[in-house]
């Protein structure tokens, strides 16, 4: 009768289990990854082919998920972006180099979210409110949430394509702006932080223009990362492994600068009067 009962138990546990698997953590930090194909990531990828090579940053780690195509939680590892960019071959972004920076400095929640968006070769005019791409981004953030988390950014490095036309290049500060604040309403987060990457490279002649616009961008939380200098490993286009792993690193930097600023922050002039008339009634 007793091992009967262990049988039956023991039965029960492995029918529980693929359950309690899908079941993700509730205390998510999460990151949403958009933009072209430097967010997606073409480090290591020469023509077709990724090579493979998985820096140490970039290693898996069990406390960080990926949100896949078919929004579910699963172990994230390196491409990223494998069938979110179905279209392209993916290599190494900046995501996992961020994520593992950001666990390390153990300064964020126990878990970290990515849910990745970046697809490449696309415009600004293509991530406009109405868009698919913009619909995709805030339907797959919102599925974040609610599957038990906060998010801590959106990290956005897009531009390349926009640096072909006149038109497009001198359009790109409006439409950013335009995009956070969509972005914002439509999740209903009036502070969200974005952490735009400036550009390494470009397609086109308007790169130092779509540059300028970037920088220029001059809404509160939102914080510039310059990503020119870093090695391209085609020499014209794509960040290559290494930078990609140095941008992850940046990006990083720059959400724990902007927390611990936040959390040092002074009060306001007001506040501080009416605490400093409390302690003196009490």
């Amino acid at each position: 009768m007793r091992q009967l009962l262990l049988h039956l138990l023991a039965s029960a546990a492995v029918l529980l289990l693929p359950v309690a698997a899908d079941l993700p953590p509730s205390n998510k930090l999460v990151f949403i990854l958009a933009g072209q194909s430097n967010m997606a990531g073409r480090g290591g990828v020469l023509g077709n082919h990724w090579d493979g090579i998985v820096p140490p940053d970039c290693a898996p780690n069990p406390s960080i998920l990926r949100l896949s195509p078919q929004l579910r939680w699963e172990l994230a590892h390196e491409p990223l972006h494998d069938g979110i960019d179905s279209n392209r071959t993916c290599g190494v972004g900046p995501g996992m180099a961020f994520a593992n920076a950001v666990l390390r400095s153990g300064r964020a929640a126990p878990v970290v979210g990515l849910v990745p968006c970046a697809v490449g070769g696309t415009r600004m005019a293509q991530w406009v409110k109405g868009s698919e791409l913009y619909a995709d981004l805030v339907r797959r953030a919102r599925v974040a949430v609610e599957t038990g988390g906060r998010i801590g950014a959106v990290l956005w490095y897009q531009g390349e394509s926009d640096t072909v036309r006149w038109a497009d290049a001198t359009e790109y500060g409006r439409r950013m702006v335009m995009l956070v604040r969509d972005l914002r309403s439509d999740l209903a987060m009036p502070h969200l932080l974005l952490l735009q990457v400036g550009l390494a490279s470009g397609l086109g002649q308007y790169t130092e223009i779509v540059r300028e616009a970037q920088e220029g961008v001059k809404l509160r939380n939102v914080r510039f990362v310059d990503a020119k200098g870093l090695p391209l490993q085609d020499g014209h286009l794509h960040l290559s492994t290494q930078a990609q792993v140095q941008l992850g690193h940046m990006l990083a930097q720059a959400y724990l600068n902007y927390g611990h600023a936040n959390c040092q922050s002074p009060k306001p002039w007001w506040l501080q009067v009416m605490l400093a008339c409390c302690l003196i009634f009490l």
